[in-house]
């Protein structure tokens, strides 16, 4: 009885466990795993054929590591850790057709935390058979092919069914491995390679036929045993490089062989061997480090060795597997070769006096690698190079020497020159028992016909200022280079900026021209530069420089600089101020300046506080506001000076500046005199001019009877204006009332409304004046005849008197003419014939005999006592003023 219970006990504990991961559309789940889980690995199966519609179901978790299949399959599809023993998440089902959702809550926890709950149940877990097995690569089939059983400790007490799930199974590979439910029989189902799955991961689990499981899930792990089924392999070409004339034993570089059979077996090590035939490389058997075996290696020779070696697994045993590589060998270069020269010697040419010219390139070789510093030549000049007269370079490009004439030769100096040449490299020389090489230069120089040459460039001259005009300083003479005579040269200044100097021309004299001042702005430091070219017979020249030294002279008295100074006052003290001086000579010509007064100076100063070159001008006694004039006698170290004055203003300050003095702005006596003076003038003037303008009286003129037919010239070279109303003015015994009627009757009835009073009492606008007993002759009376007025600057006199014309009624006339010149306006819009002058030339039939005055138009309608009679008088000398008025 008591065994039995103890059996059902252990039934109903091991069903409990085996349900936790079997529910029936459960709320909860619970699982023992491990603390780390590797992606594939099973959770638990859960049981969802009654929750919602199993057929429509879409199922999710909650967590990224774990998913969930439509067959309850719950396991993990990220390799992850159960931290702090435990980790929850939920499963989410959702019919798809009704929308219905249905939460499963999952707790997972490490197999520790089982153990120690079994512990209190005082119940161990059934373990399964241990099941550590391997099965080999490459079998040869039939399959399947059995390869381990498992078995569960309760198929003692059960009819268990065994399943397996995971990689190979249902996982990718799938269908590698299977199971006899009944006995627990793995087979494998096809080869497999060990290259692409080294092992196989998988689970096994057993359930009673009810589907109840009896113990956990057992994790398997099938190694796969590896066969040497693999070459070792190169990459395409191993690149090695080594100095040539390396020393022997000189490491060249290492070939490495790979292997994909399994690391650190027999399989994978490696046994390296060279197949070419060569005697200058060999390599070491297990590491294929490869090495130089002689010292003939010459790049320049030959600089690359391709060489197949062979590497054979199993250490190189017979049974080893083998396959070859090309190994390619690149000698580096060193500077074993130095540049050597083309030629024995050479030889080049330049003029004479050309300078930064090139005058020979010189061609090396040199056997090291093209464009490296091995290559790469550099020239010395040796010898012959001892005044720097050349330069010499290299062409980048082409590697030739450039030798360059920097500094001019003299031909009747050097006429040639010899130079060594060394050819070096940048780099050092190695490996190599040779010497840099040298060659000979020879350089020629050419002569060419040279301008004169001074005897010196640079002459030098020192003498006293203000030497007198004419006073000879020096000769400088210019010698032709080939004949050593200075015959035939001319001398001309180029600069001489004060014009001081005159140079003659055949001679080369120097002579004072100008008063030669040391203190001129023209001198620097006492130094005055000109400059001289002397030109030969064959307009040849050649340039020198006279530099001149000044020496000072005392022609300066010392001057003061600061003549008007300000003394602020100050109540109870007396006051000073600074007097600075300067003397443009030199020491010791100049200061220390002595500084004194006057002997009949006013002792209302003193001098203090004497300096080199200033002094204090100190009042001796108090002295009220006001300016003064303080004579002081400043004189040099030589005693040379004169008197000068400084102006002192004593005032009150703000600020150290003088305040003016406040003065009354009331007029003295003399300016109250002035002011009136003026105003009497203005007055009189005022009265003069009153005078001018209105008190002179008329004045009559006698004109020449010379007058007549006189055209006046107005530069109008077409028709005249067309006018209406007469040329002339009426006289002044026609009254008022006979100009109206006579307008009237001209202008037509346009006219009805003018009266005389219009006219009457009207003065003129003008300024006018009387000529004689009445004559008009002011300009401003005689009115534009493009308005139609009436002239009335001269006075005619016609038979045996004079006919004066008055203009009192010239306002009345100037409003009269406008209202005919309105009248023609509109005449000109309306196209009407008054537009027309009626004074214009008419043609007539000819009656035998012509007029002297020709028409007049509108005038010979005047009274015979109108004083217009003279007009049959004026001659043919009128009829050119009428043909310019006719209309064309």
């Amino acid at each position: 009885m008591a065994s039995f219970k103890t059996n059902y006990l252990l039934v109903c504990f091991s069903f409990m466990v085996s349900t936790l991961s079997v529910k029936a559309c459960v709320h909860t789940v619970e699982a023992a795993v491990p603390e780390e889980l590797k992606a594939g690995y099973i959770i638990s199966e859960v049981n969802l054929q009654h929750c919602l519609n199993n057929t429509h179901l879409e199922l999710t978790t909650s967590d990224p590591d774990f998913a969930i299949q439509q067959d309850g399959l719950l396991y993990a599809i990220h390799s992850t850790t159960i931290h702090s023993g435990e980790r929850a998440f939920v499963i989410w089902l959702q019919d798809q057709q009704s929308h219905q959702k249905w939460k499963i809550d999952v707790t997972l926890s490490v197999e520790h935390n089982m153990v120690k709950r079994e512990v209190n149940l005082k119940r161990s877990k059934r373990r399964w058979r241990p099941l550590p097995f391997s099965i080999r690569e490459n079998e040869f089939p039939p399959f399947p092919k059995e390869i381990q059983q498992v078995q569960s400790d309760s198929s003692q007490n059960y009819d268990i069914i065994y399943k397996i799930y995971g990689q190979g199974v249902n996982l990718p590979p799938i269908g590698l491995f299977s199971v006899v439910p009944e006995t627990g029989m793995l087979k494998v189902h096809r080869a497999v390679d060990r290259e692409q799955i080294a092992e196989y991961k998988f689970f096994a689990e057993a359930r009673t036929k009810d589907g109840i499981k009896r113990d956990r899930d057992l994790d398997i792990t099938v190694k796969v045993e590896d066969e040497n089924d693999n070459r070792p392999e190169f990459t395409d070409v191993v690149v090695l490089s080594v100095p040539e004339h390396s020393e022997i034993g000189a490491i060249v570089g290492q070939v490495n062989a790979t292997d994909r059979d399994e690391p650190g077996t027999l399989f994978t090590q490696m046994a390296y061997k060279i197949i070419s035939s060569t005697d200058l490389f060999s390599i070491q058997s297990e590491t294929g480090i490869m090495y130089t075996t002689s010292t003939a290696l010459d790049r320049e020779t030959k600089d690359t060795y391709e060489l197949t070696v062979e590497a054979t697994d199993c250490k190189g045993q017979h049974y080893g597997l083998s396959n070859t590589g090309t190994v390619r060998i690149v000698l580096t270069d060193i500077n074993d070769n130095p540049p050597t020269f083309k030629a024995n010697k050479y030889e080049a040419k330049v003029e004479e006096n050309q300078k930064d010219v090139l005058i020979l390139r010189i061609p090396v070789e040199d056997k090291d690698l093209f464009n490296t510093s091995n290559w790469k030549a550099k020239f010395v000049i040796k010898k012959g190079n001892e005044n720097g007269n050349f330069r010499i370079e290299t062409d980048p490009v082409t590697n030739e020497g450039l030798l360059y004439v920097v500094k001019p030769f003299d031909y009747e100096k050097n006429k040639i020159v010899k130079l060594e040449v060394a050819a070096e490299n940048e780099a050092e020389l190695v490996g190599t028992k040779s010497t840099w090489a040298t060659v000979p230069v020879d350089v020629n120089v050419i002569n060419v016909d040279e301008g004169p040459e001074f005897e010196t460039p640079n002459l030098f001259l020192r003498i006293k200022e203000n030497e007198p005009n004419g006073t000879l300083i020096g000769i400088y003479k210019a010698l032709d280079p080939e004949t050593k005579s200075s015959d035939g040269i001319k001398y001309y200044k180029i600069s001489d900026p004060a014009s001081w100097i005159q140079v003659e021309k055949n001679t080369g004299k120097l002579l004072v021209a100008g008063n030669m001042d040391r203190e001129s702005s023209f001198v620097t430091n006492g130094m005055y530069n000109i400059t001289v070219n002397a030109v030969d017979q064959s307009s040849k020249t050649g340039t020198g420089t006279v530099e001149i030294y000044l020496e000072d002279e005392n022609d300066n008295n010392p001057i003061i600089t600061n003549k008007d100074l300000v003394i602020c006052e100050h109540y109870g003290q007396l006051g000073y101020v600074k007097v600075e001086a300067e003397d443009k000579d030199a020491e010791p010509l100049s200061s220390p300046f002595v500084f004194s007064f006057p002997k009949d100076h006013d002792k209302n100063w003193k001098i203090t506080n004497e300096k080199a070159t200033s002094m204090h001008l100190e009042q001796a006694t108090e002295l009220p506001t006001g300016t003064y004039n303080v004579p002081v006698i400043i004189g040099d170290q030589q005693g040379k000076g004169e008197q000068q004055i400084v102006t002192v203003r004593i005032c009150k300050c703000i600020s150290g500046q003088c305040v003016a003095s406040q003065t009354s702005a009331a007029l003295g006596v003399w300016g109250i005199l002035a002011l009136l003076l003026g105003i009497a003038l203005l007055l009189m003037l005022l009265c003069i001019l009153l005078t001018c303008f209105c008190g002179k009286k008329k004045e009559k003129v006698d004109l020449d009877n010379g007058a007549e037919a006189v055209l006046i010239k107005s530069n109008t070279e077409g028709p005249g204006e067309e006018v209406m109303a007469p040329n002339f003015k009426m006289s002044a015994q026609q009254t008022a009332l006979e100009q109206e009627s006579q307008f009237l009757q001209q202008s037509g009835g346009g006219l009805q409304d003018i009266r005389l009073s219009d006219f009457q009492n009207v003065n003129n606008v003008y300024g006018s004046q009387t000529l004689g007993s009445g004559m008009q002759n002011d300009p401003s009376s005689f009115l534009s005849a493009t308005n139609s007025t009436f002239q009335t600057n001269y006075g005619q006199q016609f038979g045996s008197g004079i006919q004066h014309y008055a203009d009192k009624n010239g306002t009345s006339i100037w409003r009269t003419n406008g209202l005919v010149i309105d009248q023609k306006l509109n005449g000109f819009v309306t196209e009407h014939n008054d537009r027309f002058a009626e004074d214009i030339s008419h043609v007539y039939g000819f009656e035998g005999r012509g007029s002297f005055a020709g028409s007049v138009g509108c005038c010979s309608d005047l009274n015979d006592d109108s004083g217009l009679e003279f007009v049959n008088t004026l001659g043919p000398k009128f009829r050119t003023l009428a043909q310019v008025c006719t209309k064309k």
